[in-house]
């Protein structure tokens, strides 16, 4: 691949096509149906009259709450159809959280699932305008047969937001990135290079809300092969899965890839029908990378990328995977960015371009880009410069070769498995504990999850404060996946003569024996 590819057409149209040319080829396995592509694109029409009728239009909003699951992508193409845009809900949130996030889409309708209605009552709480719930199972299926399969005719448009997923934010709700036609196209090129195409059978494990679910199921989808959909991420399901759908694609964390290689029998089961598999969301042991190797028998791939970038936009290719050779040391790097895509480090202070292996801030540009956060002007502002560039927040280097090494995190963010957590959120509910005189929390190493979260706490004067008792506070007022795994108590925490805490100080003595870090 060389230089920038033309943009594909929007995925909507792709899905029309195909239709046509192979209506009958499974589209989408899900674990209660199997999708065509010409169900698929009929599907999505009714969707797309469906919402019309409910007074839906252009940059209109439709939240997803579910597990990956056929719907998710009737849903996303239809509302595409109109000019409006699918925003799936992190299921792992609080009820009251998952309600301000449908609120802060302004959504109109939600499409949930069956695991998920319990929680209606709080969400509705949180999303006053919110007019209609479409439950999945017969409720969808009435709502969808109520409605033409006809293509409602509507022109895309390259600027067309067809996709917001939510960033975990700092304070509050978290913030909407935006995806376009246009972006998602040049994910879609990435297709050659994944070798994906008609023949591929995609395993779909990351959630949906996640661009390691949505973008990766989209890039098989377009080209005309098979995704299949896990539900609920199980390490002996997943090796089942691809032994009998005969998968040829995936992506995975390297937690879960850890995890898949621990299964008993795991060396005798059939993997030949992999072609690769792709990892991201945090780097990869040279120890878990040279057992799954061993295991799965296939090429692995690193890639690196935001939700902002639409998903991946550096790759450390098959063949820089050399844990045991002269170029291991690329096994800390995130790879090069793709043709497309224009990355540097920038001295934050300064502004200036880095100058290789010196440390920065990451920037990109390329089409994936987002054009920026719903309604959150000032953060788009933030981010998004006149240039076109993106401050990603990441710090890290370019060497001379034009590899990516990512060191630190600018804003703290802790990335445990695939989740992101900001620690001023888990430090404000920690803070609220009557007995808690001063809090940090930090990501320190997992052989699991890559990070876990960690609270250093310095107690109030007298108090006798218990780590169990601290967790139980914690339980009651963060989504699980942000509460802290353990807490270590501290007589002070380092700051500097400002009072700014010093948690790179901090956290030094938890990653000391750590094999490196970096944000994937």
């Amino acid at each position: 691949m060389s230089g920038t590819p033309p943009v594909s057409p929007p995925l909507s149209a792709i899905v029309a096509e195909l239709a046509t040319r192979r209506g009958d080829h499974p589209a989408l396995v899900g674990a209660t149906r199997t999708v065509s592509f010409a169900e698929l694109d009929a599907n999505a029409n009714r969707v797309a009259h469906a919402l019309l009728a409910l007074g839906v239009g252009e940059h209109g909003r439709v939240a997803y709450l579910d597990l990956n699951n056929p719907e998710f992508f009737e849903v996303m193409l239809g509302a595409a159809r109109i000019g409006a845009a699918v925003a799936p809900v992190n299921y792992r949130l609080t009820p009251a959280e998952i309600g301000r996030i449908v609120d802060d889409a302004g959504a109109e309708v939600l499409v949930v699932g069956p695991a998920f209605e319990a929680l209606l009552p709080q969400v509705r709480a949180q999303a006053s305008g919110l007019r209609r719930v479409v439950r999945t199972g017969e409720d969808y299926a009435a709502w969808l047969a109520s409605a033409r399969d006809t293509d409602p005719g509507r022109e895309s448009s390259e600027d067309d937001v067809v996709l917001q997923l939510y960033t975990s934010g700092t304070t509050g709700v978290p913030k909407g990135v935006m995806l376009t036609n246009r972006n998602c196209s040049g994910l879609l090129d990435v297709a050659d290079a994944w070798e994906v195409d008609e023949t591929s059978v995609s395993l779909v494990a990351m959630p949906l809300f996640h661009i390691g679910g949505s973008g990766w199921a989209n890039v098989a989808l377009a080209g005309g092969g098979t995704d299949v959909l896990v539900p609920v991420i199980d390490p002996a399901g997943l090796v089942d899965t691809i032994e009998t759908h005969r998968i040829t694609n995936a992506f995975l964390v390297p937690a879960v890839l850890a995890m898949m290689c621990a299964v008993p029998g795991v060396d005798e089961r059939d993997f030949s029908s992999l072609r690769s598999i792709a990892y991201g969301a945090s780097p990869i042991t040279s120890a878990a990378l040279t057992r799954a190797l061993e295991v799965f028998r296939a090429p692995l791939f690193q890639v690196y990328g935001l939700t902002e970038t639409t998903g991946a936009i550096t790759e450390l290719a098959a063949s820089d995977h050399d844990p045991d050779g002269p170029r291991r040391h690329l096994m800390r790097s995130a790879g090069r960015p793709y043709p497309w895509v224009q990355m540097k480090a920038v001295d934050p202070v300064t502004g200036e371009d880095c100058a290789p292996e010196v440390v920065g801030e990451i920037w990109t540009r390329s089409r994936q880009n987002s054009p920026g956060y719903w309604h959150r002007p000032e953060d788009t502002e933030a981010a998004f410069d006149a240039d076109g560039w993106l401050h990603t927040g990441d710090a890290g280097y370019l060497d001379a070769d034009g590899y990516v090494f990512l060191t630190d995190r600018v804003t703290d963010m802790i990335v445990t498995g695939a989740e992101n957590v900001y620690p001023v959120e888990v430090e404000s509910a920690l803070a609220e504990h009557p007995d808690v005189a001063d809090v940090a929390v930090l990501g320190v190493p997992d052989p699991v999850w890559g990070e876990k979260v960690l609270a250093v706490v310095v107690r109030r004067a007298g108090s006798s404060l218990t780590e169990e008792e601290l967790l139980a506070w914690a339980r009651e007022r963060l989504a699980g996946f942000k509460r802290p795994r353990s807490v270590d108590f501290a007589d002070e925490l380092p700051r500097n003569a400002s009072g700014k805490l010093l948690k790179r100080v901090l956290r030094a003595p938890y990653w000391a024996d750590a094999e490196g870090r970096h944000i994937g």
